[in-house]
């Protein structure tokens, strides 16, 4: 539950954001008859990863406790762990053109009379998110089982809508920077837990087997079948039986992505310490891009 509720809730801002920034341009240049574009654009991203989420996970639970299932979910966890590392660390370079990116696209589709082309943008920006957010969803149910999931899931995309209100019409008075930071860190909390899922999942497969004896067994004292023991493996990776190269894979993966984030996150602040310029204030109307465009070096900057 408290894995999908993150995944969700950070997921959920972004996808929200994009569409926010899409609707606030539009509506500064008196283009709102182009709202309906972005909205079928947005709700075909969310037909297409919803459905294509439920249609996997149906599909592979006909083989449920097969070596196809177990094949499959080893897949889905190399999948999650690399796409969850890649837009952590994606977010954090790009935050400060986002916003000016998709005016300029949809600027550029609007010059063209191309009505479809902003509902495509809307539907790539938006289904990017929804697909990685269906393949988190997918090796969390996985790792974890179903229990919790939706609760977790609507939960954290209910908090992300309001909070995605609140900062459109807060604008810059939201350090969105400082969220984005925190999140992507505990995110990479999760990505360490899922390689280390990977290599529990090879093991058993017989194709690694290096260091494959258990180094101890603390079912007696907190069992992954129980309430906390889920929460524990879902947030921490948590195993009752880990095996050497099991843990050696977490902590190399753990130290090595914080490491790098925490490490990139400083330079950026120093760099934005020496250089510190007084920002142009933002066009009128569009308290969204103030938050990603405005006073980077201070906020969103440290993404």
């Amino acid at each position: 539950m408290i894995a999908t509720f993150v995944i969700f809730l950070r997921e959920g801002i972004e996808a929200s954001m994009i569409v926010a920034i899409l609707l606030a341009y539009l509506d500064r240049i008196g283009q709102r008859r182009h709202f309906r574009d972005v909205f079928l654009g947005v709700a075909a991203a969310l037909v297409l990863a919803g459905g294509g989420g439920v249609a996997a996970y149906l599909t592979i639970r006909a083989y449920a406790g097969s070596r196809v299932q177990t094949i499959f979910e080893t897949c889905t966890y190399i999948l999650a762990a690399i796409v969850l590392t890649y837009m952590t660390f994606w977010m954090r370079s790009h935050s400060r053109s986002i916003s000016s990116e998709l005016r300029t696209r949809a600027e550029a589709a609007i010059s063209r009379g191309e009505r479809l082309g902003l509902a495509l943008l809307a539907f790539q920006a938006v289904g990017r998110e929804g697909i990685e957010t269906a393949v988190f969803t997918l090796a969390i149910v996985f790792a974890t089982g179903t229990h919790g999931t939706i609760v977790g899931g609507v939960a954290g995309l209910a908090i992300a809508l309001v909070m995605a209100f609140v900062i459109y019409r807060l604008g810059r008075r939201i350090n969105l920077g400082a969220f984005f930071i925190w999140i992507g860190a505990v995110l990479m909390v999760f990505a360490a837990g899922l390689v280390a899922d990977t290599v529990e999942n090879l093991q058993q497969l017989g194709w690694v087997r290096l260091f494959d004896h258990p180094l101890w067994n603390t079912s007696s004292w907190l069992s992954e079948g129980s309430a906390l023991g889920d929460v524990f493996h879902s947030l921490f990776g948590y195993a009752q039986q880990p095996t050497p190269l099991q843990l050696g894979a977490y902590l190399v993966y753990l130290v090595g992505a914080l490491g790098l984030f925490t490490t990139l996150h400083r330079r950026n602040r120093r760099a934005a310490t020496k250089g510190v310029t007084t920002p142009a204030p933002a066009p009128a109307g569009d308290g969204v891009s103030s938050v990603h465009s405005a006073p980077s070096a201070s906020q969103v900057g440290r993404a």
